[in-house]
């Protein structure tokens, strides 16, 4: 009972910045390009700055070389999770247009404004480190398989187009940061107590805005648009369940020496919604971009229920 009610206590305050968001929102107080800046601001800025400054407080030498290992267990995770994907998209026979959302929601998910401020909410700026190598899976996966599975996933059963790689697609302001500091990091550069100072007053504003600005994607998404079906149910079974069980077996059968945090960090990430960007390159694609919009919209307010669940379930 203990761990539920610590559970619930850590979630309250995510909820609660959530939902001032969500009221603001329906209040008028956000002009119209308001969520774009605000994701521009946090994405480009404020998070290469908390990145930046996390990795000089807690990385180590020693402790780069062991974090590598991670990556490890969370692309082996990724694989069986397009595997797992592709075997339920012929089980259920999912129609043309709608397969590269179903296998891209139960592998990919929205790490940088949902999975983000959570994980520090829930663990800790220390938990930012472990949070990076999931993100680095989780960005080469959406920019290299995950895309060109939605860009050649047309309604009609032909491509019409495949998206071209982006290598910037690769390279986001985020993983610059976490780069640029592996270098000071490695040759020993020491940063100004005015620098360190200056990037953690601009890094401590992720969490409380990246939490705002899901609060406004959840009240413009709207909640009278969402629909049910076989194909929704079955993409949402396979992001909320499926995904975290396979990290998790992954991470019990060969991670030995992962600490607490980063254990938890994986499976909880692994527990993320569903990529915003999906009805996008679903429109790229010609695939149905209906279909992606209710399946963002659906796993990023069930997130709320779900996240105390499985942080539950994880002690």
């Amino acid at each position: 009972m203990n761990i539920i009610i610590t559970s619930i206590e850590s979630i309250i305050p995510i909820i609660a910045i959530i939902v001032l968001g969500y009221i603001l929102q329906i209040r008028g107080w956000f002009g119209e390009t308001f969520s774009s800046n605000l994701s521009r601001l946090i994405m480009n800025v404020a998070l290469p700055a908390s990145i930046f400054v996390s990795v000089m407080k807690y990385l180590t030498l020693d402790k780069l070389v062991s974090l590598s290992k991670g990556l490890v267990y969370t692309f082996v995770a990724f694989v069986i999770g397009y595997i797992v994907a592709y075997i339920s998209v012929k089980i259920f026979k999912v129609r043309p247009g709608r397969r590269g959302t179903m296998i891209n929601t139960f592998v990919n998910a929205n790490t940088i404004f949902i999975g983000l401020p959570l994980n520090i909410a829930l663990f800790g700026n220390e938990s930012l480190l472990y949070f990076l190598i999931y993100y680095i899976t989780n960005t080469i996966s959406t920019w290299t398989l995950g895309i060109y599975l939605m860009t050649s996933d047309s309604k009609t059963g032909k491509s019409k187009v495949v998206q071209k790689l982006d290598l910037k697609k690769l390279l986001p302001p985020p993983l610059i940061g976490f780069l640029v500091a592996l270098f000071f990091l490695v040759l020993q550069i020491p940063v100004p107590s005015f620098a360190t100072s200056t990037l953690t007053y601009i890094g401590n504003i992720v969490t409380p805005l990246s939490l705002i600005y899901i609060g406004i994607v959840l009240a413009k998404a709207g909640l009278n648009t969402i629909t049910f079906d076989k194909d929704t149910i079955v993409t949402l079974i396979g992001r909320f369940i499926l995904g975290p069980l396979v990290m998790y077996i992954v991470l019990i059968l060969t991670a030995k020496n992962l600490t607490t945090t980063e254990f938890k960090t994986f499976v909880v990430q692994s527990a993320a919604p569903a990529l915003a960007v999906l009805p996008i390159l679903a429109g790229n694609g010609d695939g149905d971009v209906e279909f992606s919009t209710n399946v963002v919209t659906l796993s990023t307010i069930l997130f709320v229920v779900v996240i105390p669940i499985v942080v539950t379930l994880l002690g």
